[in-house]
């Protein structure tokens, strides 16, 4: 049972990160904000504003994780951000063949995402006691 407390542990925090960058993302596009929908963004401004949310989400995402675990809850929250590496890295692969905006955006979120899962794992090992 552990195990599976354990991984839903981790997909909570992948749900969550998941919806809120592709939520925030859609609402800054419907409100004009980022370009539409499948145009380039190019703007160094948009894309720090877009980093700064996703790792805040990245964060608190990771906060869950770890708040969830059922032990050890610095490691669910490194696993969700090692999940989160790959995935940034395989984005940042297809991003950076189709030059859909600067090359240090992708890279940016691909290194933040470890060090945002264990910012993570400490807020929530500390709302876990």
């Amino acid at each position: 049972m552990t195990i599976v407390r354990s991984v839903l542990a981790v997909v909570a925090g992948l749900v969550f990160i998941f919806f809120t960058h592709i939520g925030t993302d859609q609402a800054l596009h419907a409100a004009g904000v980022f370009p539409p929908q499948g145009q380039p963004m190019f703007d160094p401004a948009l894309n720090a504003l877009a980093l700064g949310y996703r790792c805040f989400f990245s964060v608190l995402g990771c906060a869950l994780t770890a708040a969830l675990a059922p032990g050890q809850a610095m490691r669910h929250a490194l696993v969700l951000g090692g999940i989160g590496t790959v995935l940034s890295a395989v984005g940042s692969a297809m991003a950076l063949m189709m030059h859909f905006g600067p090359a240090w955006y992708p890279i940016a979120l691909t290194l933040s995402a470890l060090p945002c899962a264990w910012v993570g794992g400490k807020i929530g090992e500390a709302a876990a006691r």
